[in-house]
């Protein structure tokens, strides 16, 4: 599978009407949507926590520093994440 090409100059943020959470129930983090709820693996939820205004390349840094792995092992992982999102309509790049 291709990876997906990400602008590392985008600005990833939640699309409207959606947010992160982490349930009440299981402590495990969530994207709450209007049509429902999806659990986040630790990966996921490790990107999400830093779409604050911050833009692709600057996660991937992040996420690099904390971990010590080369960014560029974590850049395709980053990348298919939120492409996935993208497609789901749960964020968006700017």
């Amino acid at each position: 599978m291709q990876t997906p090409t990400i602008n590392a100059s985008a600005q990833p943020g939640f699309a409207r009407g959606v947010r992160l959470q982490t349930d009440s129930k299981t402590g495990n983090s969530v994207l709450l949507f209007p049509e429902g709820l999806l659990e986040l693996n630790d990966t996921a939820q490790d990107i999400l926590s830093r779409c604050d205004g911050r833009t692709v390349g600057q996660i991937i840094q992040a996420l690099a520093e904390e971990y010590d792995v080369d960014p560029k092992m974590l850049a395709a992982d980053v990348c298919e994440t939120l492409s996935d999102l993208q497609r789901r309509h749960l964020i968006e790049l700017t």
